[in-house]
């Protein structure tokens, strides 16, 4: 289990990184954006990945 939790993270990590790697001023333009959000907002968008990511890995392991 702690295997996997960790190949997980590190995934994660690689993903989270292809943008500002890939395209630094985008990434940049993306968090100007995110800063004029409401903390309304911002809770949403984390709800809203909470929610598919708990789906996404339910259909995985189901």
């Amino acid at each position: 289990m702690t295997e996997k939790l960790l190949a997980a993270l590190a995934l994660m990590l690689v993903i989270e990184g292809l943008m500002p790697f890939l395209s630094p001023s985008a990434w940049r333009e993306v968090f100007a954006k995110l800063l004029t959000l409401t903390d309304g907002q911002i809770r949403f968008v984390g709800l809203a990945s909470l929610v598919l990511g708990s789906i996404g890995l339910w259909l995985l392991w189901a």
